[in-house]
């Protein structure tokens, strides 16, 4: 893992006049939450100042020529991964692109859509951090890896009622995904500045429908948010910061946000985590959390805050 000096390896992004945006990766295998954690953040910024690029867009094959190849859309071959280079050195120095756009209801690609950067980039997908030139392009690269076992469960329910899959299907693509996935989309947690899991705590007994907790390793490969003196033990029990060892063995501040503390307790946590980034004169905003519509997490509305302060510092 990289440490932050070494960061210093980037692409030369001059603007040539322009004001560059902020950009923002979140890579992650099929349905990790990468898709929600970005609708949160565009909205809470406004849709005026961040522009939002999903790099499904950029799938070489629509679903049915798909099915006469012999990888999945996790295979690099299954995508324009030059194009998307290409347009995020362009967005990176604040330039408009040509952007391709793929219809996940129907599987097809439809008319590509003109993208002109303001403030924030947000680009998200399943292979964002595949190649150095495209990392290069990031301020904040986030991996999400949430429990196998909720992927699952999420991605069943998503092709199910949203992309007209059969629950065989979702099985059979899962399946067939699995190599292509351990060789081409995990490796990117590697190059995560932030890794985001979502998960049930392993040490603890909790009934089925007890809300999802989520860790956060905060890598020192960007300066973050310093939380030691906001997480005071005695001021929440929904949200902690630990020493912990990453992958590789070194040290890595883990931050826990726990889902089955009360709605009492998790609004505190919000408040000061909130408070202690933003404005503390204004509320958190509602599109913070939102998983579906009139159900909210709290793990999820403190990671997208972290990611909110992280694209508004780089703004100054």
């Amino acid at each position: 893992m990289n440490t932050l000096p070494d960061k210093t390896i980037r692409i030369n992004r001059v603007a040539h006049g322009r004001r560059r945006p902020v950009m923002l990766a979140v890579a992650g295998d099929s349905a990790t939450g990468k898709s929600t954690i970005a609708a949160g953040l565009v909205e809470a910024l406004g849709a005026g100042r961040c522009v939002s690029v999903p790099t499904d867009d950029y799938h070489r094959f629509d679903r049915i020529e798909r099915r006469k190849k012999p990888f999945t859309p996790l295979h690099p071959d299954c995508n324009y991964i030059d194009i998307l280079e290409q347009h995020l050195q362009l967005l990176a120095t604040g330039q408009p692109v040509l952007k391709p756009v793929y219809d996940h209801s129907t599987g097809r690609r439809v008319r590509p859509e003109l993208v002109e950067p303001n403030d924030f980039v947000i680009v998200h997908g399943l292979l964002p951090l595949h190649s150095k030139l495209a990392r290069a392009c990031f301020d904040v690269t986030v991996f999400l890896d949430p429990d196998e076992g909720v992927r699952r469960r999420w991605k069943v329910q998503r092709d199910t009622t949203l992309r007209g899959y059969t629950r065989a299907q979702v099985a059979d693509e899962i399946t067939a995904a699995e190599a292509e996935s351990a060789r081409y989309i995990r490796p990117q947690r590697a190059h995560a500045d932030i890794v985001v899991r979502f998960g049930p705590i392993p040490a603890r007994n909790d009934p089925p429908d007890t809300p999802l907790s989520a860790e956060l390793l905060l890598r020192p490969t960007i300066c973050q948010p310093d939380l030691a003196d906001i997480l005071a033990p005695d001021l929440t029990r929904t949200i902690h910061l630990r020493l912990a060892r990453d992958t590789d063995g070194r040290p890595v501040d883990s931050l826990h946000i726990h889902g089955y503390t009360c709605a009492e307790e998790n609004a505190a946590a919000e408040k000061i985590i909130w408070h202690a980034f933003g404005d503390p004169r204004t509320d958190v905003p509602a599109c913070l959390g939102t998983i579906a519509p009139g159900a909210r997490s709290t793990p999820l509305a403190i990671t997208q805050m972290i990611l909110l302060h992280h694209l508004l510092h780089g703004l100054r």
